[in-house]
């Protein structure tokens, strides 16, 4: 297994995007004009299209429902974590569950919080139920992927498999936030939300991590040399 990056790095990473979740929140929270008024602008737009074009629509409401739905990403973390079991690294699968939970989590909080109503439409496409803000898939998704291509870093994968999974990543996360938007369920400061609050805790999960391995081995270092003095 190849070490894990640099804590420091990855700290201050998580502290720029929890710094950014934190802004766009307190705008959300707001009610920020100019924030409601670029949102609403953009869904309108889409939804016109969405009504009009009922089979892209129907491609948007697969995507969403079943290949990008948040208990399919969960469902590839669980596959993860169970492979990690597999191979022994205990540890590591505990980090990589525990992330995954605190993200469902969070969401939930801060709905519950902050309470934004889902856009509202006299011809709707799709149904969402709960609070808006932020988005669930988006989060989730941001969530496994972000996870999946630090385990795949951590344990050497072939460059030519990460770029693959990289692509298939930025396709996914960009991808469902589209989905969220066009069949007017979301907001776009919603998505954007998930995507910072995911962020956020993917550098977070990379930081403590590799500082906790950090203590772990200095440990082990002064116990050793304890036992040969």
């Amino acid at each position: 297994m190849q070490p894990a990056p640099l804590p420091r790095q990855a700290a201050r990473t998580a502290a720029v995007f929890t710094a950014l979740f934190l802004v766009l929140l307190a705008l959300v929270a707001a009610r920020w004009g100019p924030l409601e008024g670029v949102d609403r602008d953009i869904v309108v737009d889409l939804h016109r299209s969405a009504v009009e074009h009922h089979g892209w629509t129907h491609v948007n409401r697969v995507l969403t429902d079943w290949l990008w739905d948040p208990w399919t990403m969960r469902a590839l973390l669980a596959v993860a974590v169970g492979w990690l079991l597999w191979r022994r690294e205990r540890w590591l699968a505990l980090w990589v569950a525990v992330t995954a939970a605190v993200g469902t989590a969070l969401q939930q909080a801060v709905k519950s919080a902050v309470d934004r109503p889902r856009p509202r439409w006299s011809h709707p496409v799709d149904w969402a139920h709960y609070a808006a803000f932020p988005s669930g898939h988006a989060l989730t998704a941001t969530v496994a992927f972000g996870l999946l291509l630090w385990l795949m870093t951590l344990h050497g994968a072939p460059a030519a498999w990460r770029r693959l999974i990289a692509v298939v990543a930025a396709v996914s996360v960009l991808g469902v936030g589209f989905t969220r938007l066009y069949l007017g369920v979301h907001w776009p400061s919603d998505v954007l939300g998930g995507w910072l609050l995911g962020a956020a805790l993917v550098c977070g999960a990379i930081a403590s991590y590799g500082y906790a391995q950090g203590r772990r081995s200095e440990h082990e270092s002064s116990r050793g040399g304890r036992v040969r003095s």
